[in-house]
């Protein structure tokens, strides 16, 4: 196994295997050029609701890691802390979505999203963001291959998401931390580890590396043998380095995301056993 397709036990122990330099490079000799965030708000036309995102991102030679976070929840300091600053301090910072973005910088830097490390490129093609979205919906849902009559527990609520397993008769329980209602009305759940018992296998957003609720939802996967597929914009380069540990399969969504950008692009899609 090469250290590209090499699997961790955890996202602390990823961090901690990093720190200590066995992932073959030295944390405290790259050195962040760039930090900045990007916000959004959305309405697609036709869809009766909305929302906001918010991303941190770090820039280290070709490579952007990226977190996301609550909207207003970064402190305007974590720029500054991060523009300049070593990965090995980064990864040590006491904001826990500061340490996630260096880390998937550095993962992304080193091992780059290509077949030699694993990846399956799948294009996305040119189209409105709603175009777009469902184009990246087919592609996670895919790896997730729900039977019918199924139900999958939805961590991060994607209207796209939902759309696409309705469309496959496929049951699911939406869970978020705002809570709120989906484009559907169903209501929507706000703590993920206590619904997970009640589902058959889990699509989880990669914004749970940065609020602390991921290794618990992988745990539960690994020891109930369920299927944990993670759709990723934060973490894309650190997700893969998770697969067999609970994690059957990632699409990983580095920076620029779809919805920046009408032109085509592209995801990468990597799964647990062909790496």
């Amino acid at each position: 196994m090469t250290l590209g397709t090499a699997t961790y036990r955890t996202l602390a122990d990823l961090v901690d295997r990093v720190r200590a330099q066995e992932l073959g490079f030295d944390p405290a000799g790259l050195r962040i050029a760039v930090a900045f965030t990007t916000r959004q708000a959305v309405r697609h036309t036709g869809r009766g609701t909305g929302y906001r995102n918010e991303v941190l991102s770090l820039r280290l030679g070709e490579a952007v890691g990226s977190c996301a976070v609550e909207p207003g929840a970064l402190p305007e300091s974590a720029l500054d802390d991060c523009a300049g600053a070593d990965v090995a301090r980064l990864l040590a910072h006491p904001l826990p979505p500061v340490r996630v973005a260096a880390l998937d910088a550095c993962l992304a830097h080193v091992f780059p999203h290509t077949p030699e490390h694993g990846a399956e490129p799948v294009r996305l093609p040119a189209g409105s963001s709603l175009q777009k979205s469902r184009a990246r919906a087919r592609a996670v849902v895919e790896l997730l291959d729900p039977p019918a009559g199924s139900t999958v527990l939805v961590v991060g609520v994607v209207n796209s998401l939902l759309e696409e397993l309705r469309a496959r008769g496929v049951h699911y329980l939406p869970c978020d931390l705002k809570g709120g209602v989906t484009e559907w009305g169903e209501p929507v759940v706000t703590d993920a580890l206590s619904a997970a018992g009640r589902c058959d296998a889990l699509l989880v957003s990669g914004m749970t590396l940065g609020n602390g609720t991921f290794d618990p939802l992988r745990a539960h996967a690994e020891r109930h043998d369920k299927r944990l597929v993670m759709f990723a914009q934060t973490g894309s380069a650190v997700l893969p380095r998770l697969l067999g540990q609970g994690v059957s399969a990632v699409c990983a969504e580095p920076y620029p995301f779809f919805w920046l950008d009408g032109g085509p692009g592209v995801i990468h899609r990597y799964r647990e056993g062909e790496r």
